[in-house]
């Protein structure tokens, strides 16, 4: 027996529970999983709360994180014993996910986890921190240099934000953070290695179609409006690292930044990533986090105070990380 944050719907409102289950409750897969940790994203929030339709079939197990220890394999890629952290591929969504003491999973979907990172820090990562990593190589491979000037995150207070702030100034870029979280979380940021903090209400008055050339590159966590004000005011041959919608789906620009500075716009997913770029990306993470990082973005939670953090990360009251020990 196991203990699972449960999700069920009654009258179209999505409840949560800690239930008692066993192996035999869960779903197909070639590997066994026991949960040593998971974590919570915004995308968990908008599951636990039913704020967003991401569960579609009840009753469902969420997290889409995980990371624990190999007890059977039916795969020759994996061993009982060996460690392995999970992110995405609908896992939380449509296949039972990390937030349960044990999970049986596609092989496919794993990734080993590497020598120098446990499963707590795998957590304090997460999907977010892999995004950030993703966002950060994307703007790497566009040819975005640290000498070329500063490179804005923004929601830099969140998951993705503060993990791309770390790493960007750990790789000697100048970062500006900018949040909309208040002076509460400027020490933060600055300890992460922001060399600068704005309000994010300075990117969310309406874009003219090119503005005053101000980022070399940026990781954009919100889009909508702000994304727009983004790419007016990158530099010529600059890029943008887009991977969230948290102030919309909608992107009021023009062609302009694209065809008259050479600004390239970078779609950044996590969730179907292929395996060689996800396990490229763990080995750099874990090589580049200092271990400042894992000391002051992140705060450990038991199973049964999800539901009420899932709430606060919708409203917007959670910095950092948060991870669920399982």
């Amino acid at each position: 027996m196991f203990k699972a944050l449960v999700l069920e719907q009654e009258e179209k409102a999505t409840l949560a529970h800690v239930r008692e289950l066993d192996e035999t409750s869960l779903p197909e897969g070639d590997v066994l999983v026991e949960v040593d940790y998971s974590s919570l994203n915004y995308k968990d929030g908008l599951a636990i709360t039913g704020k967003g339709r991401i569960v579609r079939q009840f009753p469902m197990v969420p997290g889409i994180d995980l990371a624990g220890k190999v007890t059977e394999s039916g795969d020759s890629r994996y061993q009982p014993g060996d460690q392995v952290v999970l992110t995405g591929w609908g896992v939380g969504e449509n296949h039972w996910g990390g937030m349960a003491g044990k999970a049986r999973l596609k092989a496919d979907w794993l990734v080993p986890l590497p020598g120098n990172l446990d499963g707590k820090k795998a957590m304090m990562v997460g999907t977010a921190g892999l995004t950030a990593m993703l966002c950060v190589q994307a703007l790497v491979d566009a040819g975005v240099k640290p000498e070329d000037g500063e490179i804005v995150v923004t929601g830099a207070s969140g998951g993705v934000g503060s993990t791309a702030v770390t790493l960007l100034a750990k790789m000697g870029y100048q970062v500006v953070a900018a949040t909309g979280r208040g002076e509460q979380n400027y020490d933060l940021l600055k300890a992460l290695g922001a060399s600068r903090i704005i309000s994010r209400s300075e990117l969310e008055e309406p874009a003219r179609p090119l503005e005053k050339q101000v980022w070399a590159g940026a990781v954009d966590t919100v889009g909508s409006k702000v994304l727009a004000k983004l790419l007016a005011q990158t530099k010529y041959n600059g890029a943008v690292s887009a991977c969230g919608l948290a102030g919309g789906f909608d992107l009021p620009t023009t062609v302009m930044p694209f065809i008259l500075r050479n600004v390239k716009l970078l779609g950044v997913d996590s969730v179907m990533c292929p395996f060689e770029k996800r396990q490229q990306a763990w080995a750099k993470l874990a090589d580049l986090l200092p271990e400042t990082f894992y000391q002051q973005a992140c705060q450990e939670v038991e199973l049964d105070q999800v539901p009420e953090y899932a709430r606060q990360i919708i409203r917007g009251q959670v910095t950092g990380r948060v991870v669920i020990k399982l």
